[in-house]
């Protein structure tokens, strides 16, 4: 189901939103990954799966998997859920599981859709699945899926899409550098992906 939703979005993506992604030689050919990204739209998700040349699993908030056949369908796509606003030790153990698998996992470590294009701050699970996987972290930057389908109004609008993946970033347990201190890092890397899109690099 994965593959054919992937094949179906990418094709409606590139025929009416003039879909682009650069950088996909950034992603891991083999092994667990983290892809940490902003996060404007709804459609983010959707996005990355489809620019990501890997399958990738989700975090999604647990309500999403109240309603039974959206559940269902999440739990096909790869998705599992994630209690928002508490310290949800069962999701971070089942990421770490699908790390340890050799998946890679989608995260916003923003923790939420941010407004106006900006890059919020991130948050230290990024920084904790990093340390504890040993996987690296690939920074990533949508831009014009907040224009497609904003926070604030909920129509579909055509707009152009464009990911940009940058280069891989790791944690070793040893280095010394707090979680926050990552997740940080992680952002400044997310934000100069968005420097580089700025001044058309």
């Amino acid at each position: 189901m994965y593959a054919i939703g992937r094949f179906l979005f990418f094709s409606v993506f590139k025929l009416f939103f003039r879909f682009k992604v650069f950088g996909r030689q950034n992603i891991p050919r083999r092994g667990g990954f983290l892809l940490a990204c902003n996060h404007v739209s709804y459609l983010d998700p959707i996005v990355f799966g489809c620019a990501c040349p890997r399958f990738l699993s989700f975090m999604a908030r647990d309500t999403l998997f109240k309603a039974r056949f959206f559940g269902w369908l999440l739990m096909r796509v790869r998705a599992f859920p994630l209690k928002r606003n508490a310290a949800d030790l069962g999701a971070m153990k089942e990421a770490l599981r699908r790390l340890r698998h050799q998946e890679g996992l989608l995260l916003f470590p923003e923790g939420t859709r941010t407004v106006g294009g900006k890059i919020g701050r991130g948050r230290a699970g990024v920084g904790f699945l990093a340390r504890k996987s040993g996987v690296p972290v690939v920074p990533a930057f949508v831009r014009g899926t907040d224009a497609a389908l904003s926070k604030t109004d909920k129509r579909l609008r055509r707009a152009p899409i464009t990911v940009w993946f940058g280069e891989s970033m790791t944690l070793s347990a040893g280095s010394g550098e707090s979680d926050e201190a990552f997740a940080g890092r992680v952002m400044e890397r997310v934000s100069a992906l968005k420097a580089a899109a700025d001044a058309g690099v």
